[in-house]
Formats: structure tokens, sequence, C-alpha cells
């Protein structure tokens, strides 16, 4: 099950999804979650550039071999539960010096998270703020929230070096296509350019064997993690990964693949398959 990304050797193609606030799912947060997978990092884009500037020094003088930066969540978009609960978002440590969430105020029926997204979220985001990224990092950048043909060709031409296919976990815009239905789009977009990965759904071995087959290099493994680490801290989230890599492992078997390079196209059928082989 051995693959390669960006020139590093991993045992998997299943890797742990750039996702945040983990304490609110287990007290040792994030660093639980280090531990029991390599983790992703990954990084919001602030109106304060010095803010983003320093999160990305900061990653390169710990060892971070690559940033992923998130695009689609310019705006936070609107998460009712949050919104009716009062959300109060564990402190974010990555941003302790620089800001806070105690500093911002939900207001009138809002949640503090969504304050805080709306005063430091740019709307403004664009290829442009790619390119300053580029400008301050020699690391390799890869861009996460991609699902149309247009903005993966639009990354490549941006010096990514490499793109996610991402809905955020469909929590950002109802009715946004699933991302197993986004992405052959991107694949053919891509060209191999760069690696395409994707995430969101994925709950099986099956689940990634299907992404595989469909172009991603690999994919990103969200709540299943956040749900092993709330019910069992660091054991638990370790868990979650070792059961996807051992059903990967074992639908891949039952395919007769013996490498992830065996996994093909036509181990699986969409529903474009049927329709043209109807027509």
């Amino acid at each position: 099950m051995s693959t390669s990304l960006l020139g590093y050797n991993m045992p998997s193609p299943i890797i742990v999804a750039p996702t945040g606030s983990h304490k609110l799912a287990n007290p040792e947060g994030e660093v639980a979650t280090a531990r029991a997978a390599t983790a992703c990092n990954t990084i919001m884009v602030y109106k304060r550039r010095d803010v983003s500037a320093t999160l990305v020094h900061r990653a390169e003088s710990l060892g971070f071999r690559a940033i992923v930066l998130t695009v689609d969540t310019l705006v936070l978009g609107r998460r009712e539960a949050d919104i009716r609960n009062k959300m109060i978002a564990p402190q974010l440590s990555n941003l302790e010096g620089l800001m806070s969430l105690d500093d911002f105020d939900g207001g009138e029926g809002g949640s503090k998270l969504e304050r805080f997204a709306r005063e430091t979220l740019d709307p403004s985001l664009s290829w442009k703020d790619v390119e300053w990224l580029k400008s301050i990092t020699s690391l390799p950048i890869l861009l996460k929230g991609i699902v149309t043909t247009e903005d993966a060709r639009k990354a490549v031409e941006a010096g990514a070096a490499g793109v996610i296919v991402s809905n955020h976990g469909a929590r950002q815009l109802d009715y946004a296509p699933a991302t197993i239905s986004a992405l052959e789009e991107v694949v053919k977009a891509v060209a191999g350019a760069v690696p395409v990965l994707v995430d969101g759904g994925v709950r099986r071995g099956t689940d990634v064997l299907k992404a595989l087959a469909l172009g991603a290099k690999a994919v990103m493994v969200g709540r299943p993690v956040f749900y092993g680490l709330a019910a069992r801290g660091e054991a638990g989230a370790r868990h979650v990964i070792e059961m996807l890599n051992k059903e990967l492992e074992l639908a891949m078997a039952l395919c007769g693949c013996r490498s992830v390079a065996e996994v093909t196209r036509a181990h699986v059928q969409t529903e474009g398959d049927r329709i043209r082989a109807l027509l």
C-alpha cells in the first residue's frame, strides 16, 4: 500500500486531513492526533498577513514539509448549530500571542467562532494570495477546496504543488458536489502536472480504493479520526487509521491489486459510465 507524495515515501495513501479544534474531542487535542498519525499542517488566510507569515515561518522552523492553504473558507458558511448553541471554540494554540477568540464577542444570537471568522478571514482571497504565499516560503503549497476544472487548471498555473478536492466536510455550502463526484474532473484537468488528493466522505477502506481508482494520489480523513480521538484519545485516533489501512489492504486483495499502482479506473464504475453504456 506504500506510495509517495511530493517526493516523500508513505506507508499508505491514507493521511489525516487538515482539521482544527481537536480539544473539542480530547483534552490533548492536536498533540494526541499528531502522535497517532503523520499530521498535515493547514493554514488559514487572515486579513493580517503578518499572522499568516508568522504561522508559515513557524512551520518551516519546526520541520514541516508542506503548507496546505484552505481556499474554500474566505467566509464561514452558516453553521446554524453553532449559532443556536452560541459556539465557543477552544483557544487556538497556534495563535497564542497573535490573536485570541476571547477578543471576539458572538453578539446577538451569534457564536464566537462565527464572529472570529468574520473578523479574521479575508473575503477578498484570490490567486494573488497564492502568489504572495509562494513569495514568503520555499515549502510546497497544496490548495485545498478545489472542485472544478477551471480552478484545478488555475491552481497548476499559480504554481501549486498539489490540489485537494474538498468541500470542507460539506459544512460550507449546501448542495456543493460530493468530492468523489468532482474528483475525476479535477484529475483530468490537472493532467498529471501535480498530485491530486481528496477528502470528504471517506469512511471505509473501499472508499479509499474508489478514490485511488478515480485518480487520487492519496485520501485525507477528517471526521473518523476526530471520532476516534473523542472516544479513546490517541489510541482511538490510531485505531481508526489502522482500521482504514486494513480495510484498504483487504479491498485491494479482493480486487487482485498487489500495489496501489495496480488500482485503475477499471476497478470502479460511475453513473456516467452506465449512462454512456445505455447510449
